[in-house]
């Protein structure tokens, strides 16, 4: 696996130290990610345009061959969305991260275009643990968690 890209609205300190505690994770499992806002930089929309942001964060999505997404929220943040879609169109495996307790029931309450784009579904750091020690022994399946 070459790198892993890591999705998710990156708005709040919380939200960008959610995705730290991910990055960390799969690192310490041996593998290597790209974090948008501490890969490419944070778009703060003071720059004058966004375009560099998209076509960076858009190579990366070309070079990864799993994709992370952070689901919390009341709804999946738009560009995660994109994101997500966009590595769907590509045929690669996804994982979501659901811990929100807004969300009761993912299946249900989810869109019907998220949750069936998603291989797993881990709702805590130690369920994403798990399914990144299966993917590094090669015993991972696209059942959802």
């Amino acid at each position: 696996m070459k790198i892993i890209y890591l999705a998710g609205p990156l708005y709040t300190e919380g939200e960008r130290i959610l995705l730290e505690s991910i990055d960390k994770l799969c690192k310490e499992k041996g593998f290597s990610t790209y974090l948008p806002h501490k890969d490419g930089g944070l778009f703060t929309r003071k720059e004058k345009s966004s375009k560099d942001f998209f076509i960076n964060d858009l190579k990366k999505l070309d070079e990864a061959s799993l994709i992370i997404v952070v689901f919390n929220g009341p709804d999946v943040d738009s560009g995660t969305s994109w994101e997500m879609g966009y590595f769907f169109s590509k045929g690669r495996p996804i994982i979501g991260y659901l811990n929100d307790t807004r969300i009761y029931d993912q299946v249900k309450q989810l869109n019907p275009m998220i949750i069936n784009s998603s291989d797993r579904v881990v709702n805590n750091l130690e369920g994403l643990k798990k399914i990144l020690g299966q993917m590094k022994n090669g015993k991972i399946n696209n059942k959802k968690t």
